[in-house]
């Protein structure tokens, strides 16, 4: 039979005698199943019965060829992790299905489980843990569209039905906590108080628009002084493309100030306590709220994006180039292949001379730019 819930939501469901008691068995939504396939799986369902098993145990089984979802989920992982260059996204991918899934759906067959399985499981957390919910989602995702690719199952799974049956997350402010840029002068002049290289890291972090990563674990082989340039290899940089950003003249005198602190048996222009490691993020957010700012360390580049808009006529691809933000417009970007070095310059310098409160204001009294 087919069953309209008041939401509007629509789904097959077979009536039978199980054990002496009328039972409903769930045969899918009409968008992921058709009449013919329900139909299909109300015989087989009848099958089982006659059988004396119970459809749904039985369902849940994984068959010989197919693996159960914690099994491809661990495949999925072991096939990608040499990807992803966060280390800590590489530990969160597969601890959070470990968490959230595994006790759930990971011995089900990998083509057993439907829309209802992954609703029930996110739901758990969709509220109050909403971040975490939707990362979870998008994992499961990637493991079940993994499985249609592997012939493991035989259609498409769907997400959209799924987050129809789920409930409205409250909305928060999103993105990092970012200072006002009008506080910043203020800012680094504590920062300049007293010269340690978490402060001469966090200097060079704002004066360069990089992410704290990029800081910590930056090397002199990619820093030339002389010619006022960093050059990020691909490797280390998110979007996995180079990545030069052009020094002003505070920048490379910051950059000077940490030859103070370098180490014999380790290459970081910022090492950390054990010189062998870098830096930690937190040793860096430590300064900020000492100096008693909510703000986070990523929320720098914030403070540069607001600042490129409101008080340059910078354009706004040169400024997404100096934030190494990817071309979202596939076509554009594959015509467009400058990295607007030279723009740049003038704009690192400004806004250097903006952060040390040597030039209040790029733009002058008839509100046109140095640069643009």
């Amino acid at each position: 039979m087919l069953e309209v819930k008041a939401s509007g939501a629509k789904s097959w469901i077979a009536r039978l005698q199980y054990n002496g008691h009328r039972r409903d068995f769930g045969l899918g939504s009409v968008k992921d199943v058709t009449l013919e396939q329900a139909r299909d799986l109300a015989r087989e369902y009848r099958r089982l019965v006659r059988l004396g098993l119970d459809p749904v145990a039985e369902r849940r089984k994984p068959s010989s060829s197919t693996p159960t979802f914690e099994t491809a989920a661990r495949e999925v992982y072991a096939e990608r992790k040499g990807h992803w260059q966060n280390p800590k996204h590489r530990a969160q991918w597969l601890s959070t299905l470990e968490t959230y899934v595994f006790p759930f759906i990971g011995p089900m067959s990998v083509d057993a489980v439907g829309t209802e399985h992954v609703r029930d499981l996110l739901a758990r957390i969709w509220l109050t843990k909403p971040e975490t919910a939707r990362r979870v989602r998008q994992r499961v995702g990637t493991v079940l569209d993994y499985a249609q690719a592997k012939g493991w199952r035989d259609a498409a799974f769907s997400m959209q039905t799924v987050n129809r049956g789920l409930p409205k997350q409250p909305r928060k402010g999103g993105g990092y906590k970012a200072m006002p840029y009008a506080d910043l002068p203020d800012f680094f002049s504590k920062l300049r108080d007293r010269v340690t290289v978490s402060r001469i890291a966090l200097e060079a972090l704002v004066l360069t628009a990089a992410r704290s990563g990029e800081i910590r674990k930056a090397v002199w082989s990619e820093v030339d002084l002389d010619a006022a340039k960093w050059t990020i290899p691909a490797a280390r940089m998110k979007g996995g493309v180079t990545h030069n950003i052009p020094l002003s003249p505070a920048a490379v005198n910051t950059f000077r100030q940490a030859k103070a602190f370098q180490s014999p048996v380790s290459d970081f222009v910022f090492p950390g306590a054990k010189p062998k490691r870098p830096l930690s993020d937190m040793t860096l957010l430590k300064f900020v709220r000492s100096a008693g700012s909510d703000a986070t360390v990523h929320g720098f580049r914030s403070t540069f994006r607001d600042w490129c808009a409101e008080r340059t006529r910078v354009p706004r691809e040169v400024v997404e180039v100096a934030l190494a933000h990817a071309n979202p417009n596939r076509v554009e970007a594959s015509y467009l292949r400058t990295d607007f070095f030279e723009r740049r310059v003038p704009l690192m310098a400004d806004w250097a001379l903006f952060c040390t409160g040597e030039k209040a204001d790029p733009l002058d009294a008839q509100g046109q730019s140095s640069e643009a």
